[in-house]
């Protein structure tokens, strides 16, 4: 068995009921591996020395009914000597910025000094942005991506010969939802000026798509095959469906052509090391490929009926 060693936020930030993470780890424990945890207080590379971490065990329970987790704790804590045995899962939280960089950074010598696994790949992480790689593709909405104000101007004439009345602005590196806006068109240019301040730098924009009242998909992959999919619907009123901030959810069937262009994506980013992704679905159009730290695996297990952390090593 193997030693499975997990890079995650600290337990404060987490909701640990429904936390991938926690999940994950519990799981792979109940299979027999060992498993531990480490924060990044605890991460530091040395080029003249073996990599090793102070890592530390955990205890918990899984409802089996659920998947959501029934109690967990920390255990001991130990220094531990990794090798090409191990497993390390990258399972940090966006924003990916400066600081989430240097982690990846980091990851990687470890890689090459001990020759450690690390899931999902550093390289491949820092390679393919989350919201980019969807756009790239044929079946996603029409986005600019940028700070140009003349080229947001531009892409504003596109849309409004199609005749779209609403826009959506969005950040390029945080997750859940946060720091998304719906804009009218005659008040996008203002409003983009304004949180590309806030940003700091480049905004996604898309036309509104109001299929999203109806829900937006999250489908899970592991090396290339579905886990299980949701539909999560936006509480009544609102635009996001995030479950973070109140959506529902329940099982889902993906259409053959968007299992097909799932696949197609986990084939291209498995180059890369990339082996789970979570994908997020608007009408027929992929709006995101989540790679960093693909989650609601508590949920969709719990809408699919099994525990499906059990196919993740």
């Amino acid at each position: 068995m193997a030693r499975h060693f997990l890079l995650i936020d600290p337990i404060e930030k987490l909701v640990v009921k429904k936390d991938s993470s926690i999940l994950l780890g519990l799981t792979l424990q109940e299979a027999g591996h060992e498993v531990f945890v480490f924060f990044e207080s605890d991460f530091a590379y040395n080029n003249r020395s073996k990599t090793r971490v102070h890592a530390t065990k955990i205890k918990g329970e899984i409802d089996n009914d659920t998947s959501y987790i029934k109690s967990f704790s920390l255990s001991e804590k130990v220094e531990c000597e990794l090798s090409s045995k191990d497993i390390v899962h990258m399972r940090l939280d966006p924003p990916f910025d400066a600081r989430y960089l240097r982690v990846l950074w980091m990851l990687i010598a470890w890689q090459d000094q001990s020759k450690v696994k690390v899931v999902n790949d550093p390289r491949g992480i820092a390679l393919h942005n989350e919201k980019l790689a969807a756009y790239a593709r044929e079946k996603s909405l029409h986005s600019f991506v940028g700070a140009s104000v003349s080229g947001f101007e531009t892409y504003l004439g596109e849309l409004k010969a199609k005749g779209v009345e609403q826009l959506i602005l969005k950040p390029l590196d945080l997750f859940q939802g946060y720091g998304v806006e719906k804009i009218a068109m005659s008040d996008a240019t203002n409003a983009f000026i304004r949180k590309v301040k806030e940003a700091g730098g480049a905004l996604v924009a898309q036309p509104f798509d109001s299929s999203v009242l109806k829900g937006e998909i999250r489908s899970s992959y592991w090396k290339g095959k579905e886990l299980g999919t949701i539909l999560k619907v936006p509480p009544e009123g609102q635009f996001l469906a995030n479950i973070a901030q109140g959506a529902s959810f329940a099982r889902h069937e993906l259409s053959s052509d968007l299992k097909k262009e799932c696949e197609a994506i986990c084939h291209d980013l498995a180059k890369d090391g990339v082996d789970w992704i979570a994908f997020d679905i608007l009408g027929n159009n992929i709006s995101e490929v989540n790679i960093t730290c693909p989650g609601l695996l508590v949920e969709v297990s719990k809408a699919m009926g099994e525990n499906l952390a059990k196919y993740i090593s």
